[in-house]
């Protein structure tokens, strides 16, 4: 068989595998984790605004950041015999069989902002940022303001378990990789919460010396960061000087921060993942063009030489 000729007939089959529609008549589960942040609940808002655009009937469902919510969500959409599911996964394991059930029903499953720990067939693509990167960004980023100087880090980790948390750690501690001035000395998950993120980084300022022995804070989301930026300010301390703060989301309030002086940095992270999700649903169920398995997003640094102000009011109607 040539390799054109295989091409076509997987595109056949996926066809028939996954069924066929428009858009407009489309009806799509959404699987949502939860509202633990300000990024997540501009994802909520985007991704319904992104279907009522398209004449997409969504279904959604909050899974309050418990993966037997979602399992039970995706079951229950199976069950409706809608043609799609769009499901951000609380954490990367346990989804194999629930998957296998969607396929076995022929239904298409997007994957939004994370990714699993599954065969790539069980799902039809991910729509992602590069999350290594996004933690590389922001690694390089303090290895360049530090220049050389000796300066030991606290992190906040997300969800113990989740995509973000582990690859956004990778790409930091990958940046600070024989940079013998910059050591993690403590790291902690907060649960990308702010509530949860003010709370870890009061423990840590306790245990360094009231924060004296810290030089910089690196939060795996901007919410997190937010609440320990408060912890900061309560412990004595400034937030942005006396401890530098990098994070990842780039939501409105960590703008607000960084026009205070508060925050130094965040990397981007774009809460419209349904768009590009939607357009491979519409363009595989017009002609079973299958999308490339990875979807990516940009990721952008932006500090407090980019008029954070001037973005705070750009974004801040963005559902956030």
């Amino acid at each position: 068989m040539t390799l054109k000729t295989a091409l076509a007939s997987a595109t056949v089959l996926a066809a028939c595998m996954f069924g066929s529609a428009h858009a407009a008549d489309l009806t799509v589960g959404f699987s949502q984790i939860g509202s633990e942040s300000g990024w997540r609940a501009a994802e909520t808002t985007l991704t319904k605004q992104q279907a009522e655009r398209r004449g997409i009937d969504l279904k959604f469902a909050d899974a309050q950041q418990k993966q037997e919510n979602q399992i039970k969500a995706l079951r229950s959409f199976i069950a409706q015999g809608v043609d799609a599911i769009l499901v951000a996964p609380v954490v990367a394991t346990g989804w194999d069989d629930v998957l296998t059930e969607a396929k076995d029903a022929e239904i298409p499953v997007i994957l939004l902002d994370r990714t699993v720990d599954s065969s790539d067939d069980l799902y039809m693509t991910a729509v992602t940022s590069d999350l290594v990167h996004e933690g590389n960004v922001a690694g390089k980023w303090l290895v360049d303001t530090v220049a050389g100087k000796p300066c030991n880090v606290v992190e906040l980790q997300g969800t113990t378990g989740s995509s973000p948390a582990i690859d956004r750690k990778k790409g930091f501690e990958e940046a600070l990789a024989g940079k013998d001035n910059l050591k993690i000395i403590r790291s902690q998950t907060g649960d990308f919460t702010r509530t949860k993120g003010k709370e870890v980084m009061e423990s840590f300022l306790k245990a360094e010396d009231g924060g004296k022995n810290i030089c910089a804070l690196y939060a795996h989301n901007d919410d997190m960061a937010v609440g320990a930026i408060q912890a900061i300010k309560e412990a004595g301390l400034k937030p942005g000087t006396d401890i530098l703060v990098v994070s990842i989301d780039a939501v409105p309030d960590i703008f607000q921060a960084m026009a205070a002086g508060e925050a130094n940095a965040t990397v981007e992270l774009t809460p419209n993942m349904a768009g590009p999700a939607f357009d491979a649903l519409a363009a595989f169920k017009k002609d079973g063009t299958l999308p490339p398995k990875w979807i990516q997003t940009e990721s952008k640094l932006y500090t407090q030489a980019d008029d954070p102000a001037k973005v705070y009011e750009e974004k801040k109607g963005l559902g956030y």
